[in-house]
């Protein structure tokens, strides 16, 4: 399996259906402009991504990005593509059994029932909104934890923001023996739902998805997308040059090799 770098980050080179076909356990994490930023500032997050077994690219600018390096990426890789296309591969597979952990109260029971419906089957077997701040709760960590065990599920998704989300299941992953797959998974359990909208497939195609979520939320994203994010753009020129440096230590690569 090949793999692309890109700033601190080695991403698998996949297409979508390969992933679909080769991801049969491990932590998956998508990276976009955000976490791309978000990597230069956290060396836990940093670290954790180092040491998932599947990162892949999320967002035409990413994509954009691999091939201005010369490196092309195969594909987008979007959580919110993904996970409805994961149910539905594995629709008949009794071996998959999914946890949806994140959103609002409500919400992820919502998402549950639109994905049984849409996949005709009983794939998500089990949903939870924790609370806010729930990661800094150890008694609902555990009781969360508890709730994923006895549910059956082998597969986790947590949708609750990254790094966040990766930290969380970096931190538990080991406590919950019979989950196979751990997906972080950002806004995708909102989406599942019908709570947010997804931005128009010409605005995804055309890189732009982040304005359409800018337009939906603006008090809460402006500062992501105005005033954090823009300054990816000067790192991948740093990276063009030869002069861009890891800002973190430098942690053992995820086994891929560079393509």
């Amino acid at each position: 399996m090949t793999s692309v770098r890109i700033l601190n980050a080695e991403l698998q080179n996949l297409s979508f259906a390969e992933l679909l076909e080769c991801y049969t356990s491990g932590m998956l994490v998508g990276l976009n402009v955000d976490t791309f930023m978000k990597l230069q500032k956290n060396a836990e997050y940093a670290k954790i991504c180092s040491a998932a077994e599947f990162v892949v690219g999320d967002g035409q600018i990413v994509i954009g990005a691999s091939k201005l390096l010369g490196t092309p990426l195969k594909e987008k890789i979007s959580g919110s593509d993904f996970l409805g296309a994961f149910c539905q591969f594995h629709r008949h597979n009794p071996a998959v059994r999914v946890f949806l952990l994140g959103a609002g109260p409500g919400i992820a029971d919502k998402a549950r029932e639109r994905i049984n419906a849409r996949t005709e089957s009983e794939i998500v077997v089990g949903a939870h909104s924790p609370s806010y701040g729930f990661e800094k709760k150890s008694n609902e960590c555990d009781e969360i934890v508890n709730i994923v065990n006895s549910s059956g599920a082998t597969a986790l998704v947590v949708g609750v923001g990254a790094p966040k989300q990766e930290i969380w299941i970096s931190r538990h992953r080991n406590r919950m023996p019979d989950v196979k797959w751990f997906m972080a998974m950002g806004a995708t359990i909102d989406f599942e739902a019908g709570t947010l909208k997804r931005a128009p497939r010409w605005m995804s195609q055309a890189g732009l998805e982040w304005l359409y979520r800018l337009s939906q939320e603006p008090r809460r994203l402006s500062r992501r997308y105005l005033i954090e994010c823009p300054p990816f753009f000067w790192l991948l020129a740093k990276q063009q040059l030869g002069i861009y440096r890891d800002p973190h230590q430098t942690y053992p690569s995820n086994g891929g090799t560079s393509a």
